[in-house]
């Protein structure tokens, strides 16, 4: 591994992914196999000026086993201490920091039932929390580092060893830590998403279009006062931080009823463990109305019956198949990657940031704006090379915003 790099990783995430403030407190979800660079971040957060950080250790072996052999009632509660925790501190004003590095099938032989029923029961819990990073009302950022299942399953063809030196400089060339100043890097990219946003915003399209090769025929309806973003958020007190490190798209919401076609995947997801692949969802008035699915059935399942808004999408994502994650040729097998390889869409709660003045919007006015509410959101990998999308403005007027995956 490039110790020079690590550095700098570090640091992309400290200074520009959460913008830690003076006396502010962080919060670290992290498995405990990603330990020393957990440390890391930790340290280097306290030396920009962090209160305290709380660092909430996972083990998912530990969670296969407790999936496996716990009593049943189990998987409906959710302990109070850790709702309390991340509560409390999210009121208090805290960054919250989580890796995402999970072994992509480590849960295959775990009833999928009780996984979702796990799910709800923490979503409901962490309602409060989950709508505050939501709304951006909290610095928030997910990042990822190898660990040894997960780098074996994307370079199968090594040793352990080199699958985790190999997913180690994989990653560093997508945040941009092989540059000589990533910190200027990341800003010359923030302007490159801008121009994007700026012309899907500039044309304010009704509709988006989407058809390719392996059977997309999708219309979807954007709603009233939709707002693309990308890039960088900002909290209420103004403080710019990048929730996904890396990340290359610009998104906004669509309308939740107005949703209509068919979608095929492109890519596998990784969902609690499990992989899902080759699968296509079937939209009427924006709800799915059937699917189909060659790996993983049960699992995707579950996850469109977890409550009324797993029946709809929350999320529309552009990705260019021309980018840099895309280029590598590297199936991730890990969302953070794969969803800024590829245009995608999110099953279950929308951003409410996509909406102009949400921020003074109750649950209902956003309910009524068409904006949809669930305790899931799923990203899932649509892009293809040959994808085209055509937006469609209010007065009838057909733009291509993509031909053969790229923007026109």
């Amino acid at each position: 591994m490039h110790k020079d790099y690590l550095e700098k990783y570090s640091q992309i995430i400290v200074k520009t992914g959460l913008n830690i403030q003076q006396n502010q407190i962080l919060v670290i979800n992290s498995p405990i196999e990603c330990g020393d660079f957990t440390r890391t971040i930790s340290e280097i957060a306290y030396k920009e000026g962090a209160r305290e950080v709380i660092i909430n250790w996972r083990d998912e072996l530990s969670s296969k086993i407790k999936y496996l052999h716990g009593k049943d009632e189990i998987f409906d509660e959710f302990p109070s201490w850790q709702k309390d925790l991340f509560v409390s501190c999210a009121k208090k004003g805290a960054a919250f920091f989580s890796i995402a590095a999970s072994n992509p099938e480590l849960m295959k032989d775990v009833n999928p039932e009780r996984i979702m029923r796990s799910n709800k029961a923490q979503s409901a819990a962490l309602s409060e929390y989950r709508e505050r990073l939501m709304a951006d009302k909290n610095v928030w950022c997910v990042a990822s580092v190898p660990t040894k299942a997960w780098a074996k399953k994307v370079f199968k063809d090594v040793s352990e060893d080199e699958a985790v030196e190999k997913l180690w400089n994989a990653i560093f060339k997508a945040v941009r830590a092989d540059k000589d100043d990533p910190i200027e890097a990341w800003n010359n990219h923030q302007n490159n998403l801008k121009k994007s946003m700026d012309f899907l915003n500039k044309n304010n399209f009704k509709y988006l279009v989407y058809k390719n090769s392996l059977g997309t025929d999708l219309k979807i309806e954007l709603p009233e006062n939709h707002l693309w973003l990308g890039g960088s958020s900002f909290t209420p007190e103004g403080t710019e931080f990048m929730a996904n490190i890396p990340t290359e798209e610009v998104f906004t919401l669509p309308y939740k009823f107005g949703v209509n076609g068919k979608v095929t995947s492109s890519k596998p997801l990784n969902y609690n463990g499990n992989l899902i692949e080759n699968f296509t969802l079937t939209f009427k008035d924006g709800k799915i109305v059937d699917f189909t699915c060659e790996k993983g059935y049960d699992n995707l399942k579950n996850l469109i019956e977890t409550d009324e808004g797993t029946h709809y999408l929350g999320e529309v994502a552009l990705v260019p198949f021309d980018s840099p994650i895309s280029n590598s040729n590297i199936l991730f097998y890990n969302t953070l990657f794969d969803e800024n390889a590829s245009c995608h869409l999110a099953i279950g709660e929308a951003y409410p940031t996509c909406l102009k003045n949400s921020e003074n919007m109750s649950k209902e006015d956003l309910k009524n704006a068409g904006v949809n509410d669930s305790f899931e959101h799923v990203d899932f990998m649509i892009g293809t090379k040959d994808l085209s999308i055509t937006g469609i403005t209010k007065d009838g007027k057909e733009i291509p915003v993509f031909i053969n995956g790229n923007f026109a």
